[in-house]
Order: C-alpha cells, then structure tokens, then sequence
C-alpha cells in the first residue's frame, strides 16, 4: 500500500479526488485483453502507434533510464533515430574519439513491443 502512496504522491495525484476501479478490475481487464481477441483495441497492428521519432525517444528514454540510469543515457545524446521497416532502431551516440559503447534499443511501431535492448561497452 505505501507504493501505491507514493506513486499517487510521485505524480502529483490525490487518490481522494479520483475514483479508483481497484485491483480486481485490473485483473478483469488483463484477463480479457489476453483472452478475447474481439474486444475493442487501438493496437490492431494496422496502425502505427508510435508515429514520430519524439514518442519512439520518450518512450525509449522511460524504458532505458530504469536500466541503464538517466544520465548514462542522457550522455549518449543525441540519440540515433530511424524508423526502418515499421521499427524504431534508437541508439546513443558518443563524442568524437571517445571509447566506449553506447545503448541500443528497437521497438516495433505498430505496438510499442520491446525487440531488443542492449549496451556496449
């Protein structure tokens, strides 16, 4: 529960204020977003979800820094960014003469689904 106090809290958001569905809700959704395959769904894999390369870095950057840390990452800016066949292929570049590796990241497109993630050394 002090989790839940502190994320509430960390986003700036009153719990008092707002109605909450609860766990057992979240357990019926899940459920069914695994099992019934006519539900209504943005994601058909019909649509790109991720349509510009700003979404593909926030979405990177949400992913990377709870791995790798904010400034290892933010260090390796600009980032390398290209959509190549419905994929975000994102990676961190290094200053000229520098060794090292650098992050690498793909994700598909159509629905946000993590391909790869990794980092040189």
């Amino acid at each position: 529960m002090a989790l839940l106090t502190i994320s509430s809290t960390a986003c700036g958001q009153n719990k008092s204020e707002r109605l909450i569905l609860g766990k057992s809700y979240a357990q019926q959704e899940l459920k069914s977003a695994l099992t019934d395959k006519e539900q209504h769904n943005v994601i058909d894999n019909k649509s790109v979800i991720i349509k510009d390369s700003l979404t593909a870095i926030n979405t990177a950057e949400a992913i990377l820094f709870s791995i790798y840390g904010k400034d290892n990452i933010t260090k390796q800016r600009p980032y390398e960014t290209y959509l190549i066949d419905n994929h975000w292929v994102i990676s961190g570049t290094l200053p000229k003469g520098y060794l090292g590796g650098t992050f690498l990241i793909i994700i598909n497109a159509f629905d946000n689904k993590i391909i790869k993630i990794t980092h040189g050394k």
